[in-house]
């Protein structure tokens, strides 16, 4: 019986790499004595083109790639006598009583790519979440020298962050290739160290492109089903070209370890904030001062706005360009310069890699229209500086139409028509005591029927609004006045 069970699967594994080599012919590239590469060609593969491929990615690769060391200090207090991580008291110590403050040190791992090299300096790119807390940094390199290192900037909105050292000797950089180029199935490799296994290569595909990631990341991802495990944070994700084309950030699992979904930020999306870090210590993005959404089916049916893709406009800050080119809430931007917009996080990401000073031009629905608006983007204001300004938010809300579902969970009668709200802190609609839940069925005395009438009365140049609301059940009116 066992060797029926053997003779079955050799044979399926023999099966499996026909259907491989089947299925790669014509897209394996062979290895050329002068290190360069070729297309084989159709019905000519064998498994020693794929082999040799992958050896010549590997080696190149390879070398680019180093292991991120980190060490997070921290401070903790305790009775005296007390030895952390140990609750043992020392006689001669005393009772504990007295308190005295020990240092520990938690070591973390990841990976990075050496990205560029000035004047001895060599840059390494990772994540930022890799070297964040870190109060020490060093670096392995893959000949095995280990070498300190200082943080260049970092970079949460796209967690990237740059890192600094010196080096006397020759070390490869990276090449970075063009992401915009990929497509699903194209065959990639993942560079790093998982687990703190260091120099490890796996291989795998492209799942997926244009992947949403953790919230408060603003880049879209590549997702790859190249094994990738903690401690791949920073390192490579390479094509058969050997450039890298992706930069390994998360994994979604449910068992804390790979299951063939790892994420993968575009090299494309990082290219700029290199020379930020660099030139300024930080990413520098552009502003437009507005806040966006993606539409519902029926927000999108009601603006009318189904047959289009594009990015909703919730706020706008009115002393931002947004504001001052006559941006409106309820605006359906699809179109910025020559890019056709495909969501809002497409938007963000094309705004943000605007230089201040430069015009753009978007193409714009408003209330059935389209429209052309010329703004001019400003520098991007820090978060703090940003939250100073919550209070020229407007309107301040995010509104949906009430739909039957939204009725009976609040026990609304069919006859109520509306949209209901959740409200930013600190704007003037949440000073004004607009709550969230509250229901808007009149503004100023004009019915609002759906999401179309809000966006129409609220961008009615008026001062001063009287919204008619359902809290609870109750009919009540809330007052704001604007004071620009």
């Amino acid at each position: 019986m066992k060797s029926v069970k053997r003779k079955k699967l050799i044979a399926i594994n023999l099966v499996l790499c026909g259907i491989i080599i089947g299925l790669t012919a014509g897209l394996i590239i062979d290895k050329l004595p002068s290190g360069g590469i070729k297309t084989v060609e159709a019905g000519k593969v064998d498994a020693l083109d794929m082999q040799y491929t992958f050896r010549s990615v590997a080696e190149e690769s390879l070398p680019f790639v180093v292991e991120i060391m980190t060490v997070d200090v921290n401070v903790q207090e305790m009775p005296k006598g007390y030895s952390w991580p140990f609750n043992f008291i020392d006689p001669e110590e005393g009772d504990g009583d007295e308190v005295e403050k020990k240092e520990y040190e938690t070591e973390g791992l990841g990976s990075g790519i050496i990205v560029r090299n000035a004047s001895d300096n060599y840059y390494v790119l990772t994540n930022n979440h890799v070297i964040a807390n870190a109060d020490r940094i060093s670096v392995r390199l893959f000949n095995k020298d280990i070498i300190d290192a200082e943080i260049t900037g970092t970079d949460e909105r796209k967690d990237l962050a740059l890192i600094h050292f010196k080096y006397e000797g020759k070390l490869k950089t990276a090449v970075l290739g063009d992401s915009d180029k990929l497509h699903v199935g194209d065959l990639v490799l993942a560079v790093g160290s998982p687990l703190g296994y260091e120099a490890t290569v796996t291989a795998g595909i492209v799942s997926a492109l244009g992947r949403s990631g953790p919230i408060d990341n603003i880049s879209d991802f590549i997702q790859t089903d190249a094994s990738i495990n903690q401690g791949n944070s920073g390192g490579a994700l390479v094509n058969l070209n050997g450039e890298v084309i992706g930069i390994n950030t998360w994994i979604a699992t449910t068992t804390g370890v790979s299951i063939g979904l790892g994420f993968s930020i575009p090299v494309n999306n990082v290219k700029k904030a290199i020379d930020d870090f660099i030139e300024s210590g930080s990413v520098q993005y552009g502003w437009l001062g507005v806040s966006l959404t993606e539409p519902d089916e029926l927000t999108s049916e009601q603006l009318g706005i189904q047959d289009f893709t594009g990015a909703l406009v919730q706020n706008i800050y009115f002393d931002s360009p947004a504001g001052r080119a006559g941006l409106q809430p309820g605006d359906y931007i699809i179109r910025l310069n020559d890019a056709e917009i495909s969501d809002y996080r497409h938007f963000t990401r094309l705004i943000g890699d605007i230089k201040a000073g430069q015009t753009i031009s978007m193409r714009v629905v408003r209330l059935g229209k389209i429209i052309e608006i010329d703004a001019l983007i400003e520098a991007r204001k820090s978060k703090e500086e940003i939250i100073q300004l919550y209070d020229t938010l407007w309107p301040g809300i995010t509104a949906i139409p009430l739909d039957s579902r939204i009725k009976k969970e609040l026990e609304l009668s069919d006859a109520v028509h509306g949209v209901i709200i959740t409200v930013d802190t600190g704007t003037g609609a949440f000073l004004a005591g607009l709550k969230d839940y509250d229901i808007i069925t009149a503004i100023n005395g004009s019915e609002i029927n759906n999401i179309l009438d809000f966006y129409a009365m609220i961008n009615d140049k008026s001062n001063k609004y009287k919204f008619k609301i359902i809290r609870n059940s109750i009919e009540m009116y809330v007052e704001l006045e604007l004071t620009k």
